[in-house]
């Protein structure tokens, strides 16, 4: 595709030409960096709706500060698509998101203008404090500026930054970049406390508010200014919440009124000694009219026609993993009344949306606070309830001391439903589900379970109901299923116990979640050149089903074990397990086959585990690199195993 001509953005390639621009100019660029924006995403897909609310900020931040030398880091990073095209890699946006490309966040290692690499939330004044206090320190840097939206601004993490950096007292700039929506609407008191500010009167047309920059007015102006901090504060010289933490307070201000911007930062560059705190209310989506329509604002979107805005859909042969959670967690709470769900923000992402349309008081957004959800869901649990706490297995890092503390410690029946296992594509290394087995696995109490088909994540989320002696987690992939037939309604799993999907003698492949499709394919390419392959899926990676390993070790001349994760998880515990029991005695082959030591960039998810070593046709090479190093094992598997088969 070939980007339609702008001649004002021509004129900018770099940060630093926008400084030759009036501001009349700029606003013409923002004009064309927003059409630039929509053109690109409709082609690669994206985070199009936080895009578009920060093109007039994201202009007015590079024509007033002087980047890189300044720190510019933006919280999340779904929002930096204008801030990449500004920055000198205009060229490379038709490549974003996609393998050997642009990342579609921030990372450091794509450009000196990307301060800080992001795609959590709610890192950016931390990461901007370090910054600044690193300056002080003598180190090259000059200014600092995060950007963080009210979403994100509701998490811990923010408060801690902001408490330490007002008890410092360093000079940096926090930019609330306050839309109102993050990915589901925001929740909770500070939504509501910062919606009361916006609504108070003018968004600033004074330019700025903060006593510190009001007494630098003339003598009129001056005095309406005070009258509008009246209006935001409550009182003449009286504090925000912000304000409070130890910052100077500017705005509301207009986040889409270039002059407004432009005059705001220009001031606040001129004058602040200490941290700043600038609050812009901003559109999502802003000047796309299908994004601002849109219930999500389009936050992330397939590719699309841009006269219409209708995203491309690709065919479906089966449901999503995340649809048939949501569905049958629906099912099961219309059954069971102490059933109740939590999710951190993302309600649409985790299938929640479906549970909550039907009983709207059993699910809970706690917003952007993972370790909250999780502690929370324990306080639930102590009290009898069911919960279950659906966050993507990136997410769930964020929480994972208080899985410890105050879930595992205490043995509560907490039911960790994991979206997003493994391998997710575009979004990256950020959002990869790699670690989740290891660190839960490795956990007291911990039961630990990966469903290998949707059928077989009906059957798990029918455990997990069951499941009232301590905590238990299922993990699933992003994406449809493989389009197995699927059961009316789940059965309740045996603890600790695997199944066998297919029998032979020669190599055994215990697979463990999601993968097992492949595995499958791989035993298929196998036979048809005379190898007898074993299928079995685990199930269970905590407690793990010993007497199926064992008979796979005694069975067959190899062993190889496949898991959609990290080394340290599955595999690993299987060989613990046999390190221990005396099972690596017995001269069989091992292998196991995980997701490499690094963490692998964005591309396809079917690129990802080509690069990853996990395609059928890898395990396939696994397999014949055993054939020299195999027993053959005696009697024959398919006569000696008498495993059940289990579909």
């Amino acid at each position: 595709m070939t980007l339609t001509p702008k001649p004002m953005l021509d004129r900018a390639p770099l940060p630093a030409d926008l400084k030759k621009l009036t501001d009349a100019e700029l606003g013409v660029l923002a004009d064309e960096l927003r059409r630039e924006v929509v053109e690109v995403v409709a082609e690669t897909g994206g985070h199009l709706g936080s895009s578009l609310g920060v093109v007039e900020l994201t202009v007015a931040i590079h024509a007033v500060f002087d980047t890189p030398r300044d720190k510019l880091i933006w919280d999340v990073g779904h929002q930096c698509y204008p801030h990449k095209i500004l920055t000198g890699r205009r060229d490379r946006m038709l490549t974003l998101r996609q393998a050997g490309g642009l990342s579609g966040f921030t990372k450091r290692s794509e450009s000196d203008y990307d301060a800080f690499g992001a795609a959590h939330s709610s890192t950016s004044i931390s990461a901007a404090l370090g910054y600044a206090v690193g300056r002080e320190c003598g180190m090259p840097v000059g200014d600092t500026i995060a950007v963080i939206g009210d979403g994100a601004i509701t998490a811990g993490m923010a408060y801690e930054a902001m408490n330490h950096a007002g008890h410092l007292k360093e000079r940096l700039f926090v930019i609330l970049n306050d839309n109102d929506m993050s990915i589901a609407p925001p929740v909770g008191a500070m939504s509501s406390y910062l919606n009361s500010i916006a609504e108070k009167g003018p968004l600033a047309a004074l330019k700025a508010v903060a006593e510190g920059l009001e007494a630098a007015l003339p003598g009129p102006i001056r005095d309406g200014a005070r009258r509008a901090r009246a209006l935001v504060t409550g009182m003449p010289g009286g504090g925000t919440l912000f304000e409070e933490f130890g910052f100077e307070y500017i705005g509301p201000i207009d986040g889409h009124d270039m002059g407004q911007l432009l005059a705001t930062l220009r001031a606040a560059k001129m004058r602040a000694t200490g941290p700043v705190l600038i609050h812009c209310v901003t559109v999502k989506g802003k000047g796309y009219a299908p994004a601002e329509g849109a219930d999500d604002k389009y936050h992330g979107v397939a590719k699309f026609d841009v006269a219409t805005g209708i995203q491309a859909k690709g065919k479906s042969n089966a449901p999503s993993y995340t649809q048939v959670f949501g569905e049958t967690l629906t099912a099961e709470a219309a059954r069971d009344p102490r059933i109740v769900a939590i999710t951190a923000a993302m309600p649409g992402g985790t299938g929640l949306d479906i549970m909550a349309r039907r009983f709207p008081a059993r699910v809970f957004d706690v917003g952007i606070a993972e370790q909250h959800g999780v502690t929370f869901a324990a306080g639930l649990a102590a009290s009898g309830m069911r919960p279950f706490c659906a966050i993507y297995s990136s997410f769930l890092q964020r929480g994972y001391d208080q899985i410890v503390h105050d879930v595992a410690l205490q043995n509560l029946p907490v039911r960790f439903a994991i979206d997003r296992a493994g391998l997710v594509g575009q979004d990256g290394a950020t959002h990869a589900g790699a670690f989740d087995i290891g660190f839960l696995a490795n956990l007291p109490n911990m039961t630990v379970m990966a469903a290998g088909d949707e059928a077989d994540l009906v059957h798990m989320i029918a455990t997990a109901v069951a499941h009232d002696t301590g905590p238990i987690a299922f993990r699933y992939p992003r994406g449809e299923g493989v389009g197995v037939e699927m059961p009316e309604r789940g059965t309740v799993l045996e603890t600790g116990k695997g199944r066998v999907l297919r029998e032979g003698g020669d190599v055994a492949i215990l697979s463990f979640g999601a993968h097992l499709a492949e595995a499958l394919a791989a035993a298929d390419a196998l036979e048809a050149e005379g190898v007898r392959i074993t299928v079995a899926d685990a199930r269970f990676a905590k407690p793990l089903d010993t007497a199926l390993i064992d008979l796979l070790m005694r069975h067959h001349g190899a062993l190889i074990t496949l898991e959609q994760g990290a080394t340290g998880g599955f595999g690993a515990l299987v060989l613990h397990y046999l390190a221990n029991s005396g099972g690596l005695e017995m001269g069989r082959a091992i292998r196991t086959l995980t997701l490499p030591d690094r963490f692998i960039d964005q591309a396809s998810p079917a690129q990802m585990y080509a690069e990853a070593g996990l395609r059928a046709a890898d395990i396939v090479a696994a397999v014949k690199s055993l054939a020299g190093r195999t027993t053959r094992a005696a009697p024959p598997a398919v006569a000696g195993m008498a495993l059940t088969r289990m579909n």
